[in-house]
């Protein structure tokens, strides 16, 4: 299967995903960037942006990246695992997302989503598990 434009998967986005505004950015099966324009909606109350949204970036952006390839061998892609830690906090601008595929599988992917700041500071890190399994009938 060839990868649809990233312009063209952005219209395809849903639930969730569309909700807190995720955008990505390219995709592939061996790495995946996506980005999200802070606003106050994405802020805990000390003005931080919350950690939700970073894992919520990474499970969508490993899963959407292992489910391109997937897809066409007759199986789909969930989240089994997440952890993130976090190193400095955002509280404007964009959140950037870079992931990198460190193992396929056949029933598992692993994913290293590292996250910036506009500045290019690393701010958080995530370790993504991503789920193999056969599509249902």
């Amino acid at each position: 299967m060839t990868t649809p434009p990233v312009a063209q998967l952005n219209e395809f986005l849903l639930g969730f995903d569309r909700l807190y505004g995720l955008e990505l950015v390219a995709l592939s099966d061996t790495e995946a960037r996506a980005r999200v324009v802070v606003g106050d909606k994405h802020k805990q109350p000390a003005g931080l942006v919350h950690g939700g949204v970073y894992a919520s970036v990474a499970e969508a952006i490993a899963s959407i990246a292992t489910a391109m390839v997937v897809l066409d061998e007759g199986h789909l892609a969930v989240g089994l695992s997440n952890s993130t830690s976090f190193l400095r906090p955002i509280t404007e601008g964009t959140v950037h997302a870079h992931a990198v595929r460190v193992h396929r599988g056949r029933t598992t992917w692993v994913w290293d989503v590292t996250f910036t700041d506009d500045n290019g500071h690393s701010c958080a890190l995530t370790r993504m598990t991503i789920a193999v399994r056969p599509l249902p009938a």
